[in-house]
């Protein structure tokens, strides 16, 4: 019997690491390799590497990593395409009698893994719809007809993204609810017989420290060939992509490149965006029930995970 880990946390609060560092202390005591399996929705997209502090092939410690660079920047990723591979990925490592380790930051393609709930329905014509009124109207109109079927919604969702608008303008009009939340008492899902256990390791960083970290991270990207980068991808189709050219830090590459905005005033968005962010996978990962956290604050705890391991059942 094998069991699916997942690492969870801020953006900057070194989970990468900390799931290495678990993978080796679990093969250790199990006999069996772990295996990495992604839920960092831009870490999906090959060839965004530095502005999604990817993990270079050769920093894996000979580890399997599953899902990054799956899909091309110019392809949609959506948490619907990506629950059921993922899951697929963790049943047969699980069968295999190693334990599946999960990691990344994007709360609902965590909680589409681990959890068991339902999302909003989808209907590719009415999103096409949606999407021709937004190029033709812009996105306050969409909150207004939003506001008009789900009020509370409306107030909720992030007007400066009309992606996200469209999305709950399409579940309104389809009669369901766009607020995906976890249920009272979620039940976690399960791979099958092979799957004994799932357990859910948070990493956790003081907030000034994590401030800190994230900004110095945001200078670093630009400083070490954001801009290439995202020149090389223009030929991918990287502005196309309905979610890649969004993703923070690379909105901002394009804007500079377009001349919309100086080196400098994007690495300030930059690192206000990823901020902002951090704070919402914090408030997300805190609703995690039965969360075992560790601090790396000061550096990666390793005794918190020999301790973690020492407990597992076998």
């Amino acid at each position: 019997m094998a069991t699916l880990w997942a690492v969870v946390g801020a953006t900057g609060t070194g989970k990468s690491e900390a799931s290495l560092d678990l993978a080796e202390r679990l093969a250790a005591a199990t006999g069996e390799q772990p295996e990495i399996v992604n839920a960092d929705a831009m870490q999906l997209y090959r060839g965004m590497d530095i502005g999604t502090a990817k993990l270079p092939e050769g920093e894996r410690r000979g580890i399997r990593h599953h899902l990054f660079d799956a899909f091309e920047p110019h392809e949609e990723a959506t948490v619907a395409r990506y629950q059921p591979e993922a899951r697929a990925r963790i049943a047969e490592i699980l069968a295999s009698g190693a334990d599946a380790i999960l990691v990344g930051g994007s709360g609902l393609y965590v909680s589409s893994v681990v959890f068991d709930f339902q999302f909003p329905p989808r209907d590719e014509a009415v999103r096409a719809g949606l999407e021709a009124d937004l190029e033709s109207s812009g996105v306050a109109s969409l909150v207004e007809r939003l506001r008009a079927l789900a009020p509370d919604v409306a107030d909720a969702v992030d007007k400066r993204n009309p992606r996200r608008v469209v999305r709950a303008l399409e579940v309104a009009l389809l009669g369901g609810d766009a607020r995906v939340t976890l249920p009272s008492e979620p039940e976690h899902w399960s791979a099958g017989d092979a799957h004994d256990a799932t357990r859910i390791l948070g990493v956790a960083c003081a907030r000034e420290v994590l401030t800190e970290r994230l900004d110095r991270r945001v200078e670093g990207m630009w400083a070490g060939g954001m801009l290439s980068e995202v020149r090389g991808l223009l030929p991918k189709g990287l502005e196309q992509g309905k979610t890649a050219s969004r993703a923070i830090g690379y909105a901002q590459a394009l804007a500079q490149l377009r001349g919309e905005l100086s080196e400098s005033d994007a690495i300030a968005e930059t690192q206000a965006l990823t901020r902002r962010y951090a704070r919402r996978q914090v408030s997300w990962f805190k609703r995690y029930p039965a969360v075992h956290w560790i601090d790396q604050t000061a550096g990666r705890d390793t005794a918190a995970l020999d301790a973690l391991v020492d407990e597992a059942p076998r």
